[in-house]
């Protein structure tokens, strides 16, 4: 398993195949890593029985002359096709729980902070304003725009007023439902500057194809710029 630097430097190698979208967060080269692991892993095991069963199908096919026999069956073959796909799954689970507890329970403290709202059928974000501060009466209300600055940690403080839906920002390789009635914490840092999607990825009612927020992520001289265009 490759080093988390390694992550944060290149991403993983396979990456550079993928027709997954750019990964600008972080933490994506390590989910990524995942991904493509069990893609491959499934791949693999895809290939080789269906050229199994092909062999078998024209190995053991109908023939005149030849009866069929009854086998009672390989114990040592079916405890190996039972033991190893669970010795899989097994060493992927120990090997993803370091990156779900990053991601999931072990946030680094955060540099900036917004609130977002999920609702039929738009977000609302409320970003701090001049104070920094999120919660007072200088937060900047904006529908289905978030503004954060890059390289910085940024939590959201999830909700939803109404019906389950999902913040996802598929580059930030982040992906969080929101639930009514309760404030889910979902982070992430940014390593590059641009405009990116930010669709509900739960089927939250009739309108749910067109709620589409995007996030936007600035350098300091432009998060500095929108601040002061959105004061009061």
């Amino acid at each position: 398993m490759l080093a988390k630097s390694e992550f944060h430097e290149e991403g993983f190698e396979l990456a550079m195949m993928s027709w997954l979208p750019e990964n600008v967060s972080t933490y994506g080269g390590q989910i990524d890593y995942l991904f493509y692991l069990i893609y491959y892993i499934t791949a693999a095991a895809l290939i080789i029985v269906t050229v199994l069963m092909v062999a078998f199908l024209i190995v053991y096919r109908q023939r005149a002359g030849r009866k069929a026999v009854y086998i009672h069956g390989n114990t040592a073959l079916e405890v190996t096709w039972t033991v190893v796909p669970a010795v899989i799954l097994l060493l992927l689970s120990f090997m993803s729980i370091s990156t779900w507890g990053e991601i999931k329970i072990y946030a680094p403290p955060a540099e900036y902070e917004v609130r977002v709202v999920g609702k039929q059928f738009n977000w609302d974000v409320f970003h701090p304003g001049p104070d920094g501060k999120l919660g007072t009466k200088d937060d900047i209300k904006i529908e289905n725009e978030v503004h954060v600055p890059v390289d910085k940690v940024v939590h959201v403080q999830l909700q939803a007023s109404d019906v389950i839906h999902s913040f996802f920002v598929p580059n930030f390789r982040v992906k969080q439902d929101a639930v009514p009635g309760r404030n889910i914490l979902v982070w992430f840092e940014v390593t590059k500057p641009g405009k990116y999607e930010l669709p509900c990825a739960e089927l939250c009612g009739f309108g749910h194809s067109g709620m589409l927020g995007w996030v936007f992520v600035h350098t300091p001289e432009d998060y500095e710029k929108f601040l002061k265009e959105n004061q009061g």
